[in-house]
């Protein structure tokens, strides 16, 4: 039974939903509840609440990020929303499907039923929440773009990714577009506008929707009729898992993680990844349960740092048979072939082999000079572009010399990506397939408008199948073997990355400008630093979209080296207090047919780069402007 609806206006009246009738119906996902209440009057009871502005509700790279305990004041989520609703526009939302979930970090339950009343207040005719109010935010974009054929007008997604959850930590919200992509600079610019001058917000009197079954609940008037609003509880794997398997050959995955010497193992930090992770690998895939490791989604992800890197997925790191730097853990016995992580809402991933660690630049270089392993690619006629964001090392870029195909290199920020994977709805050139990916453990491409961390590692397994069909039992090409093939055709980006967390604003900020101001005196010259160095440019990275015109400005500082070498500087937008310096150092080693040198491609990273960091920490002066002599995570 479906129920079709575009419901007439919300009567502002006095009155409550009174009676409840469950009826047992079955669709095509089986049996689900349907709760039908009866709202005395005609229309649902909406309040206005007057309020003041808060200060500093402008929303970063990835939606606006506080302290849970912030986010818990009385009226501040509630005047966040009012002002997103009020960007969005009361015609947009009358009538509308809307998806509101989160990755299950304390608060997100209670962030959800304040929305959902928001949301009948202001028009909306249905929201879809993931069950127990867990949507990833890869899985949130597949329901914005696939649920009843893209029926939602977008989504409002509650997380703050890989920062840490609980009620002493961060809490996020964001909102996704009708593509399923992150909203624009220009409405998130008009949502921080309307909150330094809101006076009401608008909230609906909408019972408690309980989260933990999948139901239907369908406000209606008492003379019957379309219902007023509706909320309905959905499976929050069905549509993105659904999209996997047009992607992927699932039964191919299936008989190689089968192989008696194929092993597999994989870590959801206890965020919401875990929830895919069993449906996908286990009851799809074959894998044993034993293979995946917190996968139980926690409020406060376990007490830990929900960030897929060497520093804070320890228990992967060691299980595969590494040290937090990278290097070989020699107390490890018999470690998996493949391991992978998730970060708190599922969109980031972390690759590793066996005592092998595959950098995030490298991972999207390979997977894209794999495309004809990937089966969508095939079926699409194959790739017809490639993105990474500015920082990430230009590895992709050498894939895509190779294969003849344009290069884009956007700011951080994967509403870039979106707009070049729709590009032809825009009127530009078609640019989807594309294949795209971010230095901070981001990969993805155009089958959904987020990055999204287990098609990642539907990719490797998909690359580790194509290398492995005719193998025989006892001589698997492992991660690290196809890593190599790889730095023996392309060459190799030795690349690092020095995150300074959480250090004060101020000395940032100034950082940045003494930076700025050195780069603005740059007169084209090149510049000799050092003996081994030379400085051919050093400016400030502007990017004019393709395919919109948009010119977004100061993203980040760039020093290039004549012999491809770069230092990058930037500010992160996706912390919840003080500032994140973030800097950049990579170096590029030539394939060995070109050097006649194979050893260069075999060196640590921290050998490689010893002298380019160095001049990076010299240049920059971080030391002296965050007050601190190590960053707080090196990748």
């Amino acid at each position: 039974m479906a129920l079709h609806m575009r419901p007439a206006a919300l009567a502002r009246q006095p009155s409550r939903p009174s009676a409840v009738h469950v009826l047992r119906l079955r669709g095509g996902g089986g049996t689900i509840n349907e709760h039908l209440l009866t709202v005395p009057g005609g229309g649902l009871r909406v309040e206005s609440v007057a309020v003041q502005p808060f200060e500093g509700q402008k929303p970063g790279t990835s939606g606006l990020r506080r302290k849970t305990a912030v986010f818990m004041q009385p009226h501040y989520l509630e005047s966040f929303v009012q002002c997103l609703f009020e960007a969005v526009g009361a015609a947009e939302l009358r009538g509308a499907t809307l998806v509101v979930s989160g990755d299950g970090r304390y608060h997100n339950a209670e962030a959800i039923q304040t929305i959902v009343k928001m949301a009948a207040a202001h028009g909306v005719a249905r929201v879809w929440v993931g069950k127990d109010g867990l949507l990833s935010t890869p899985a949130a974009s597949a329901v914005i773009r696939e649920r009843e054929g893209g029926q939602a007008l977008g989504g409002i997604i509650l997380t703050a990714s890989h920062n840490p959850g609980g009620r002493e930590n961060d809490f996020g919200i964001k909102f996704n577009v009708r593509n399923g992509g992150p909203a624009l600079e220009a409405l998130t610019s008009e949502v921080y506008s309307r909150t330094q001058t809101i006076e009401r917000y608008s909230i609906a009197d909408v019972p408690r929707i309980d989260l933990s079954e999948q139901a239907r609940y369908s406000f209606c008037a008492e003379d019957g009729g379309a219902p007023l609003f509706e909320v309905e509880v959905i499976d929050p794997t069905e549509d993105w898992l659904a999209l996997m398997r047009q992607l992927f050959d699932f039964p191919r995955l299936k008989a190689l993680l089968a192989r008696e010497d194929m092993s597999f193992c994989f870590d959801a930090m206890h965020g919401v990844a875990g929830v895919y992770a069993a449906k996908l690998f286990v009851e799809e895939l074959g894998v044993a349960p034993t293979a995946l490791r917190n996968c139980e989604p926690r409020d406060d992800f376990g007490g830990g740092h929900p960030d897929p890197n060497l520093t804070y997925a320890s228990q992967l790191v060691e299980t595969m048979g590494l040290l937090s730097d990278g290097a070989i853990n020699e107390r490890t016995s018999s470690p998996p072939e493949l391991g992978a992580a998730a970060d708190g809402d599922g969109d980031r991933n972390m690759i590793l082999g066996k005592r092998f660690f595959v950098t995030p630049s490298d991972s999207v270089a390979i997977i894209a000079a794999h495309a004809h392993a990937l089966p969508w690619l095939a079926k699409l006629g194959g790739l017809r572009a490639l993105a990474r964001s500015m920082p990430t090392s230009a590895a992709l870029d050498r894939v895509a010399q190779a294969l003849g195909l344009p290069l884009y290199e956007t700011p951080t920020g994967w509403k870039f990506f979106g707009n070049l994977m729709d590009s032809e709805l825009l009127g530009g050139t078609k640019l989807d397939p594309l294949i795209c990916g971010e230095e901070s453990f981001g990969t993805g491409s155009s089958h959904v408008r987020e990055k999204d961390g287990l098609w990642a590692v539907l990719c490797w397994l998909s690359i580790l199948a194509e290398h492995n069909a005719e193998t025989p039992i006892g001589h698997f090409v492992g991660v690290e073997q196809i890593v190599k093939q790889h730095w023996d055709r392309f060459g190799r980006n030795y690349y690092c990355r020095y995150d300074y967390e959480g250090v004060d604003s101020s000395s940032a900020a100034k950082m940045m400008e003494r930076l700025v101001q050195m780069a603005a005196s740059f007169k084209g010259e090149p510049s000799q630093p050092s003996a081994e160095f030379t400085i051919e440019t050093m400016d400030e990275f502007t990017y004019t979209d393709p395919v919109d015109g948009s010119v977004s400005g100061n993203q980040g500082l760039r020093v290039l080296m004549s012999d491809g070498s770069r230092i990058i500087v930037r500010l992160s937008g996706t912390g919840s207090v003080g500032a994140t310096v973030r800097l950049y150092i990579e170096r590029y080693q030539p394939a060995a047919s070109r050097t006649g040198q194979p050893h260069l491609l075999l060196l640590s990273t921290a050998d490689a780069l010893r002298s380019l960091v160095a001049l990076a920490l010299e240049l920059t002066q971080v030391r002296e402007f965050t007050g601190r002599e190590e960053p707080t995570v090196i990748t």
